[in-house]
Order: C-alpha cells, then structure tokens, then sequence
C-alpha cells in the first residue's frame, strides 16, 4: 500500500473486552487529600458522536443531546469524531462543531478531514479554557481509504500550566493502515514540552498492533482490559482511548464509559486525571 509521504499543516504548533453491560464500567482511585500538595486536575472525554444521529431514530440530527451529555459530565475538554459542519446530511446551514460549543458554553476547534455532501465532516475539540493554538494535520492514507487528520491544541489552565490537547479518527480498514497514522502522531507530538493527552475513535481493539504501539508510546487512563465502548446499545469492543504522555507524576483517578446507549452508536469515554 502506497501512504501519503507529506503531511499538510494548517498551523505549525510550537512544540478486547466483550461488554454488553448498560451499567456504567469504571474505576476510580480516592483524589489527593486537601493538605496533601496541590495538584492539577483535568477531566476529558472521548466520544464519536455519529454526527448527532441516535442510533434508535436514524433521520434524526439531535446536537441538543450531544451537548447535554458533554455539559452534565463536567469535563473540561472533549475530543470529538464525526462532526458534521454545514453539509446536507445534518443540515446545511448548520455548524455542529460551533453548535455544541454554543450550547456546552466551551471553545471549540473543528478539524476537516474531508469534503462532505457540500459541507465538511472530520473531528472537533472543545475545551472549557481558550485555546491558544490551533493544528490539523493529515494522516498518511492507503489508496482508496478515507482521509484522517489529527487535531492538537494548546490549552491553558486556570493554574497557568499549558497542555497538549489532539484529537482524532483512525482509519478503521485495517491495522496496518491505522498502525502507520499513529507513527506520525507520535513523530508530530514527541517534541512537545507540556502534558499530551490524546483522544480518539482509534477504529482498533486493544491487542492490535495500533493500540501496542500507542502502549509504547504513551498511557492510557485505562488499567488492564478496557470497557467496551462499541456499538452502543450492547458494547462488545474498547476502540474509544484517552492517551497520555508519561510523567511519573501522572496519576489517573477515574477511567468510565457513559451508560449512554442512544445519541451515538459510541459510548462515550471519560477520564480524570491530577499531575
């Protein structure tokens, strides 16, 4: 298979568990104690939001859903897969990236992967604190597959700390074509001096070569066999992750997939995190 050999910046940054469940699967570890030394704390969601279509009624776009689940969370920032902007499966006077942001109260990046239905349709992420800097890069793809991009951010944190937020949406044909866009994801992030965390529909269960590589690469907020995220109405696969750089300082309290079985055919992922 041939891959794309450039990659195309839009802003150059500074740097299998078979679940079928309803409950909600997680695990959380006690939080510092008040006297211990303050910590940063950050929560994060992962979701593949289907464009806003719930899986029971399938002519339906329901960005009011989507945003209530990403709003009664409480996470500080959100990657999105999916996201419709202004084409005509969704609406074409409708911007779901802007949408949710709206309706969340949070700022927003949205990252085209491909032209779609006279719109756009790729990934997006929303963040509870200004974003400062603003990145897409475009992954190598096999003929004949999809385009993917890889979304990051800078964000600053209320205590001045900045992090590295990316986001993305991994070809899901095969292992080999997801395995070589997670090589440049680790190539374009490993100068990156701040926190990375990174989340994603990365289309690969937990065994592939995709996911071992990430392992290598990074953590991920999930101890041992992660719950399944996929299909929603019965999950039987973990493919949605957060992934975080390795300081060992880092400490993860709470890794959970949502008992949210409708708005998407994916669960969303949320984790919480203290450094």
């Amino acid at each position: 298979m041939k891959f794309l050999k450039s990659l195309v910046w839009s802003v150059v940054l500074g740097l299998n568990c078979n679940c079928s469940s309803k409950a909600p699967q997680y695990f959380e570890n006690t939080l510092p104690a008040k006297n211990e030394v303050k910590k940063t704390e950050l929560s994060i969601m992962s979701y593949n939001i289907h464009h806003c279509s719930p899986v029971d009624n399938p002519g339906l776009i329901d960005v009011s859903a989507i945003a209530k689940i990403i709003k009664n969370s409480g996470v500080e920032l959100a990657g999105l897969q999916e996201v419709d902007v202004n084409n005509r499966r969704s609406g074409i006077n409708l911007d779901q990236a802007a949408k949710l942001g709206e309706l969340t109260g949070m700022y927003f990046y949205f990252s085209k992967s491909i032209d779609y239905n006279g719109g756009s349709y790729g990934t997006a992420i929303l963040s509870k604190y200004a974003i400062s800097v603003k990145q897409t890069i475009r992954l190598p793809m096999a003929e004949g597959t999809e385009q993917r991009t890889l979304s990051v951010v800078t964000v600053t944190l209320p205590d001045g700390k900045n992090i590295c937020m990316a986001n993305t949406h991994l070809d899901y044909s095969s292992d080999a074509n997801a395995l070589a866009q997670v090589k440049i994801i680790a190539e374009t992030l490993k100068e990156v001096k701040d926190p990375v965390f990174i989340t994603g529909d990365f289309n690969m269960v937990q065994n592939s070569n995709t996911i071992r590589y990430l392992n290598q690469h990074y953590s991920s907020t999930c101890e041992g066999s992660c719950p399944a995220t996929f299909p929603s109405d019965y999950p039987k696969n973990a493919i949605d992750f957060i992934f975080y750089s390795k300081p060992q300082k880092m400490q993860v309290y709470l890794h959970e997939v949502l008992n949210e079985p409708i708005a998407s055919d994916h669960r969303p992922v949320i984790a919480k995190l203290a450094w």
